[in-house]
């Protein structure tokens, strides 16, 4: 019998304490589900510590730049965990390059988010299904859409509720650099090479100083202002966030 618990306490939970609740509360049907940017791998190394079984899961658009897959590898040996790869549907993939080509996201936001819908977020709802807490790495400081997003809401993703919980939301980009450096885990290369926000290659480039730090992604849609949420529509649900 899980015992309930309100939004608002969860809210009031450190990083680690959420962490190791949604393991100790809900076991295999809570996930780290992260695309191994900076907060997802400072989650996955406190939960090594206090929830070392919670699972991992990420979404494979088969798009991603080479040192994330070098990542993804550094991260399953320095932990000694599987991360679970969820990937887009053959025939989905194979009928949308046929029909659109395999450069769409560059001929407008329809066919960007036609492109994001079938290598990400259609695998994420495969992957969700199978998880009743769906744990983030969003920060309310990554862009000015997210600067509503909640340490703990709940999400309808197909038609289900998921508790979504976001451990790092209120940190800032200094703290989280902080942790990793003190506590030495792995980082995606892209970093040191001006990249803020890390997805598929080609959609996501480095930043200049000042710049949002999503403001690498879909970088072509910058000055039509077509684009100001920058998501991919993962993180658009019922949550508001």
């Amino acid at each position: 019998m899980i015992e309930p618990i309100s939004l608002t306490d969860l809210g009031t939970k450190r990083a680690e304490e959420l962490l190791a609740w949604a393991w100790n509360t809900h076991g295999a049907r809570a996930a780290i589900v992260t695309s191994f940017q900076n907060t997802g791998c400072v989650m996955i190394d406190m939960a090594h510590r206090v929830a070392p079984k919670l699972r991992v899961i990420t979404i494979d658009t088969l798009r991603l730049h080479p040192e994330t897959y070098e990542l993804m590898e550094a991260v399953e040996t320095r932990y000694g965990i599987r991360v679970e790869r969820f990937t887009p549907d053959p025939a989905a993939l194979s009928w949308m390059v046929q029909s659109a080509g395999e450069y769409l996201f560059f001929d407008g936001r329809e066919k960007q988010e036609f492109c994001c819908r079938v290598r990400k977020v259609e695998p994420t709802e495969r992957a969700l299904a199978t998880v009743d807490v769906w744990i983030t790495g969003l920060r309310q400081d990554q862009s000015a859409f997210r600067k509503a997003t909640l340490k703990a809401a709940n999400a309808v993703k197909s038609g289900r509720t998921v508790l979504k919980l976001c451990p790092l939301v209120d940190w800032s980009e200094d703290e989280v650099n902080g942790y990793m450096a003190a506590n030495n885990v792995p980082r995606n290369a892209l970093y040191e090479r001006g990249y803020t926000s890390i997805g598929c290659v080609i959609c996501s480039t480095p930043t200049l100083p000042g710049e949002d730090k999503r403001a690498g992604r879909w970088r072509w849609f910058n000055q039509l202002h077509q684009h100001d949420s920058k998501e991919c529509g993962i993180h658009l649900d019922g949550s508001g966030i």
